[in-house]
């Protein structure tokens, strides 16, 4: 008797615990990988998806299987936009604000910013950077594997030469600190170095590659075969620069293929876009001199690389994830490169309590699931002598040197801005002043600015790139 009572109480107790048990925790999804990749200088419409002539077949697909962000800005010149992606920060809060980082100068993003490529890390990440620094390379400090890339790969200063890979006569083509002499292709070369390195990874660790293709910044050139390809472009400049884009295009396709291959694609989330829109200003700082038209097509939009306009810093842009982000998305509402930083972190699971104040939002609930977008504002950017910010439909650019000049766009009404509203809308044009002066007020002084101050008397600008160490350096390349 007593040990029928004893199993009836154990099983009054068992089943009683499975009552009162809570439910069993759903799973949080994988960590995605991420392969960041940037184009340098293209046109908004100098993709297939967007018209072009030019034929981008895996960027083509990369958009039309997962979200076109119609409304994507980024600032008009390329140190600023990839300061502002890995910072989440606009670049007037940490002094480059200003053109970008010349070969001669000796300054770099500051080291108190904690990166992207810092919170991925530490968030248990394998980080990678494939192509173009561009973010300071005087200075040993200011190299990626110093800032939280565990392998780096391509160049360190803006422009380079696409065969012997310099610049100013100097050789700029590193792997991991060490400089590096071969030959190749530069777009191929970026490429084969990120397929060997999928190839290699560890899949039991998320994977971060940021893939920065210098293509199709100047000087325009590309292989034989690619060029071939466009023999019913006419002009000489864009047919070399439809090479140079396509040429990239093959070298996405092949990344694409080394992460199926690798079993990772369909948890790999790839972002694509421009640093700045295309260039249509022959003698920007850094620029090779170009003979002839300049290839770029910004579409519909006013101006490119440099300007305030939509053309400098409104781009192309995509986001793609397998199963997370529906086909055919189209998101038509504003998003800025800074919002990245917020985004990405956000899926990864890292701890953003090292990062300064951001000025990026997660954007994911308006990419994945088509809420409203939390950006009311984009600050184009703000200078000692011009400024740009705009709230809703409204834009106003003002350029305070002289002959001063205010313009007033609706975006809704009037995208390519070519009618300024200002002398009808004053009190707008009121309230957009007092905010870019506002934001005047809270930013670091232009380090290019200060640096040009110093050295002009000196004879230094516009030298080739300092590295560190040079003469022992180059004597020790691989």
């Amino acid at each position: 008797m007593f040990s029928i009572r004893v199993a009836i109480s154990v099983l009054f107790a068992f089943f009683m615990g499975l009552a009162v048990a809570p439910p069993a925790q759903a799973q949080n999804p994988p960590r995605p990988n991420i392969v960041y990749i940037m184009s340098d200088d293209m046109g908004w419409k100098d993709v297939g998806f967007h018209g072009s002539d030019i034929k981008t077949p895996n960027i083509d697909q990369l958009a039309s299987t997962g979200a076109k962000l119609e409304q994507f800005y980024v600032q008009s010149m390329c140190t600023q936009t990839r300061a502002a992606m890995v910072t989440g920060r606009y670049p007037l809060r940490y002094g480059l604000q200003t053109l970008v980082i010349p070969a001669g100068m000796t300054y770099g993003l500051p080291r108190d910013e904690w990166l992207l490529s810092q919170a991925l890390k530490e968030a248990g990440y394998t980080t990678a950077i494939f192509g173009k620094w561009h973010l300071g390379h005087a200075s040993r400090d200011f190299w990626p594997m110093q800032r939280g890339f565990d392998y780096q790969y391509g160049a360190q200063v803006g422009e380079i030469d696409y065969f012997t890979h310099s610049t100013g006569g100097k050789m700029d083509w590193f792997r991991n600190n060490k400089p590096l002499r071969e030959e190749g292709y530069v777009t191929t070369l970026i490429g084969n170095d990120a397929v060997r390195y999928i190839g290699k990874h560890d899949t039991r660790k998320p994977l971060f590659i940021y893939l920065a293709f210098t293509a199709p910044h100047t000087p325009y050139q590309a292989p034989k075969e690619y060029i071939d390809r466009y023999t019913n472009i006419s002009d000489v400049n864009r047919r070399t620069y439809a090479a140079m884009i396509t040429a990239m295009d093959d070298q996405i396709g092949r990344v694409l293929q080394a992460l199926e291959q690798r079993g990772m694609r369909q948890n790999t989330l790839i972002i694509f876009h421009s640093d700045n829109g295309g260039n249509h200003s022959a003698h920007l700082t850094g620029e090779s001199e170009v003979k002839g038209s300049l290839p770029a097509d910004n579409g519909p939009y006013r101006g490119g690389k440099g300007d305030l306009y939509e053309g400098g810093t409104r781009v192309m842009s995509l986001i793609n994830w397998p199963g997370r982000i529906k086909p055919g998305t189209v998101v038509d509402q504003m998003m800025h490169v800074v919002d990245y930083y917020p985004t990405l972190a956000g899926l990864a699971g890292a701890n953003l309590a090292k990062a300064k104040p951001l000025d990026g939002f997660d954007m994911w609930p308006t990419i994945a699931e088509g809420k409203p977008s939390p950006r009311d504002e984009v600050v184009y950017n703000i200078e000692l002598f011009r400024g740009a910010v705009r709230k809703g439909d409204w834009k106003l650019v003002w350029r305070t040197v002289l002959p001063a000049k205010i313009e007033l766009f609706n975006l809704a009404q009037d995208p390519g801005e070519k009618t300024s509203l200002a002398d009808t809308n004053p009190d707008k044009v009121l309230v957009l002043q007092k905010r870019i002066m506002e934001l005047g007020g809270k930013m670091e002084k232009s380090m290019l600015l200060s640096e040009v101050f110093k050295s002009v008397a000196k004879g230094l600008t516009g030298k080739p790139p300092a590295f560190p160490n040079e003469d022992e350096f180059y004597e020790n390349a691989d």
